[in-house]
């Protein structure tokens, strides 16, 4: 009897969904050695699917030496974002940098608690899911209003606006106090509309 070997896969993070084209062709040929299966995960994240447990290691080595960052327990979530202003006739904002502006500055966090997601949107459309994310942010025309409590699922949730017109450094810094109120209020992993009606929440809700 023939003994069927374990498959696993891997996640490797793509910060505002950009996709480096060395670490594109180096997932396209390991893939192709390993028989592999690439998916594009509705995170923007990029997924090998069906690794063998032996050649695990090589392959995370192979694509980590490229500078690639991999999913894991306690990692910071990687913000989901549309294309914004610059390719998009619809944007107003730069979902991109300000995706790198918070990634940014919680670089050197030993550990995030799950479980909540970040969305970042270039224009009041809402295309990456702002208002169905656990922290939503969308610009306008007078700088960036932050959503808390969205989800979507079999009970979805819309988001409660919480700041408006924010710049730049306000959004990080609101960001922070969120992600700060939610590791000191969950355990494990919680998502932020079990949160909100907190009596400590950081922000009225409109």
């Amino acid at each position: 009897m023939t003994q069927t070997t374990a498959a696993t896969r891997l996640t490797i993070l793509l910060p505002a969904g950009r996709l480096p084209l060395p670490l594109m062709a180096k997932a396209h040929a390991l893939a192709e050695k390993y028989q592999l299966e690439i998916y594009l995960s509705t995170l923007q994240n990029l997924r090998l699917m069906g690794i063998r447990e032996e050649d695990l290691p090589v392959i995370r080595g192979e694509l980590a030496a490229l500078g690639a960052q991999f999913k894991g327990p306690g990692r910071f979530p990687i913000p989901r974002v549309c294309i914004g202003v610059r390719d998009c006739s619809m944007g107003i904002g730069d979902p991109e940098r300000i995706s790198a502006l918070i990634l940014a500055r919680f670089k050197d966090r030993e550990k995030t608690k799950q479980k909540f997601k970040i969305a970042i949107s270039g224009c009041t459309l809402g295309c990456p899911g702002v208002l169905t994310t656990d922290i939503g942010i969308m610009a306008t025309r007078k700088g960036f209003d932050l959503y808390v409590g969205g989800k979507g699922g079999p009970n979805p949730k819309v988001g409660r606006r919480v700041l408006r017109d924010l710049d730049e450094q306000g959004v990080v810094a609101a960001v922070a106090e969120l992600v700060d109120f939610h590791d000191a209020h969950t355990e494990t992993k919680q998502r932020m509309v079990k949160l909100i009606d907190h009596p400590e929440f950081p922000y009225k809700l409109s």
